[in-house]
């Protein structure tokens, strides 16, 4: 009997349009490998797999399509090749790449009728859900945390976005506890992650959103010291690559820091000042260690272990560096960096042998590498029954949204096991994502200028006037007291296949904001480099922003205030992307670095553009104060 007939008798005329789908599961986790087997035995016609990461040995506890001998190979590639036996009539294509890519383009996400988001990554979700609301394809997103779990069908006018939702922000370290005081292991870690890893290999980390900045007065003086020992750092990164280079890292961060602050004897009254460590000690005690000690993931590394795997580490990743400079160079690119990623070795092992190393000096007991990758990655050790009852519930939304019956979609919260229900709600008129008028435009990447956009799309086609603001992912492009990118290519401002373009009117009576979505789209001879893609005998209409009650209360929210909408397989927080500016007022000034309500403005971007750094956090759960990390 063919694996499709239960499946083709519940669903009668619902399971043609299920066979005759191409759908998108971006994901193949702890929920990916359950919804997979959900689709192919389901008899979904064409499934498309995408996920950047390898399997690891703790993926094998819930990830059922995983056996020992997929360790270090592609989860798509795994996945594909394990549930193809489930239905062979199923098509599966995999990819092992990250969604952003640029491969993965407008024209690509619109050749699907469903997506399925499956991650375990807030500023991935918020890409997928942009792509999604650009081409009008329903998306269902899915998360969860331990016992919890939900579900969420996303289409655009009809329902809130993922970014509809107030999403609860990260919890934030003192700077003075993480570079003078730590006292758990969870400050040793944020401190190798957040603060000594970009300083060497990324950028500046006194802006990180780990640390806590505010401007109080004890605070001000340890992040003026923090800038101190920054720029002894990069005086040693200069010498990155020469024999010296570990040595005078770790004479720096292990020994004179260290020395200095056991000197402020007030400090220590009430605890045992650190102990620095001596490099000469420390390297004929590791004489013997060998390097397969990194395979040792349980065990807690003693610390000469620690020590050999931190000269390692930073070799590895000096050398890294170096090549990827090199290229960039040839290239003419911006200078790349190095940022941390739970699933990149070289990284993570720098970031659990320093965080070790320093938690030693400090009399903390140190971790061992799983368990300094679930705190550094943000992972909890997810339920499997729960990732497979979303899944479950995941499959069965799609079939109503196959059906085009999203009256029927519903909200769907699992909460220690018991299953409850909610309407969907509107799109927030706030919502800076989905609630703004969307165009397609095809543009010739290699000829589009700044000013074909300005002046040729935005002033002569679409009737802008003189005040306004163009902004993408990194900061303000354009705008009446910005005009030097005008003749600029857009790729030069890091404008590419599949970017974002927001336009905001700063007129006296504004209109409502604009965001125009990128697709690489080479003109012909004659023709404008960019040109808005519009639907047959329709117009792209930009009605004026509506006036704001005054009645209304600044702290107003949504009715769902976010408490559940953060469960996002344990991820809170806010995309580091997002900009804000104060448009309520003209652009003929110069640019405060606060709105009036003291949001901070965009950036004003005038040279390249390079990689910008993310940096997770880990969470406290309101419920119970434990941590929230996430599945992987």
């Amino acid at each position: 009997m063919p694996r499709e007939t239960w499946a083709k008798q519940s669903l009668g005329a619902t399971h043609r349009l299920v066979k005759e789908s191409r759908v998108l599961l971006v994901g193949a986790g702890g929920i990916g490998c359950e919804l997979l087997k959900n689709l192919v035995l389901t008899g979904f016609g064409e499934i498309h797999i995408i996920d950047l990461d390898t399997i690891d040995l703790s993926n094998l506890n819930r990830q059922f399509l995983f056996r020992h001998e997929h360790i270090k190979k592609p989860k798509a590639i795994v996945a594909k090749e394990v549930a193809q036996a489930f239905n062979k009539h199923v098509t599966l294509v995999p990819y092992h790449a990250n969604i952003k890519d640029k491969q993965f383009n407008l024209e690509w996400f619109s050749s699907f009728n469903l997506v399925f988001n499956a991650l375990d990554n807030m500023d991935a979700r918020k890409h997928v859900n942009k792509m999604c609301l650009a081409v009008d394809v329903p998306l269902i997103e899915s998360g969860t945390t331990g016992f919890r779990g939900q579900v969420q069908v996303i289409k655009k006018g009809q329902t809130a976005c993922y970014d509809c939702t107030f999403k609860s922000t990260p919890v934030t370290y003192p700077v003075c506890t993480i570079r003078s005081t730590p006292s758990q292991p969870i400050h040793c870690i944020v401190w190798a992650k957040s603060y000594l890893l970009p300083e060497l290999f990324g950028t500046a980390e006194d802006e990180a959103p780990d640390l806590d900045t505010a401007e109080d007065s004890e605070n001000a003086k340890e992040i003026q010291k923090l800038k101190e020992e920054a720029q002894a750092l990069k005086k040693i990164r200069e010498s990155m690559g020469s024999e010296t280079f570990a040595r005078q890292v770790f004479d720096k961060v292990f020994s004179e820091d260290i020395q200095r602050l056991a000197n402020m004897e007030d400090m220590w009254k009430t605890k045992s000042p650190p102990q620095p460590l001596s490099w000469d000690s420390l390297e004929q005690e590791a004489s013997s260690v060998p390097l397969t000690i990194l395979e040792q993931n349980q065990t807690v590394w003693s610390r000469a272990e620690n020590f050999v795997v931190f000269k390692d580490s930073l070799e590895r990743l000096a050398k890294r560096l170096a090549n990827d400079q090199a290229e960039a160079s040839k290239a003419n690119l911006p200078a790349p960096l190095i940022t941390f990623d739970k699933d990149d070795d070289d990284t993570l092992d720098f970031v659990i042998a320093s965080a070790n190393l320093r938690a030693i000096i400090f009399g903390i007991d140190p971790k061992s590498k799983f368990d300094t990758k679930q705190m550094a990655g943000n992972i909890i050790p997810a339920i499997a029954t729960t990732n497979a009852m979303v899944a479950g519930l995941c499959a069965m939304e799609a079939f109503k949204v196959l059906r085009q019956d999203f009256a029927r979609t519903k909200y769907l919260w699992l909460r220690n096991g018991s299953l409850s229900t909610d309407q969907l709600e509107k799109p927030n008129p706030e919502c800076p994502v989905c609630n703004v008028v969307s165009v397609i435009v095809h543009v010739d990447l290699e000829k589009a200028t700044l000013k074909d956009l300005v002046h040729d799309i935005l002033k002569t086609k679409l009737g802008y006037g003189e005040e306004i603001t163009v902004m993408n992912d990194a900061g303000i492009i354009y705008d009446p007291d910005l005009e030097d990118n005008l003749e600029r290519k857009l790729t030069e401002l890091g404008i590419d296949d599949a970017s974002f373009i927001l336009v905001k009117d700063d007129e006296d009576e504004p209109r409502v904001d604009l965001q125009l979505a990128v697709l690489a789209k080479q003109a012909t001879e004659g023709q404008n480099p960019i040109a808005i893609a519009e639907k047959e005998g329709h117009t792209v209409e930009l009605p004026k922003k509506p006036k704001k009650d005054s009645s209304a209360s600044a702290t107003d929210v949504p009715k769902n205030d976010g408490a559940e909408a953060s469960m996002t397989n344990g991820i809170n927080g806010t995309n580091g992307n997002d900009v804000s500016v104060n448009s309520t007022t003209k652009r003929k000034r110069a640019l405060s670095d606060a709105g009036e309500s003291g949001t901070p403005v965009a950036k004003k971007l005038q040279g390249a553009v390079g990689p910008a750094a993310t940096n997770d956090a880990i969470v406290i759960d309101e419920d119970d104060g434990t941590l929230v990390i996430a599945d992987d």
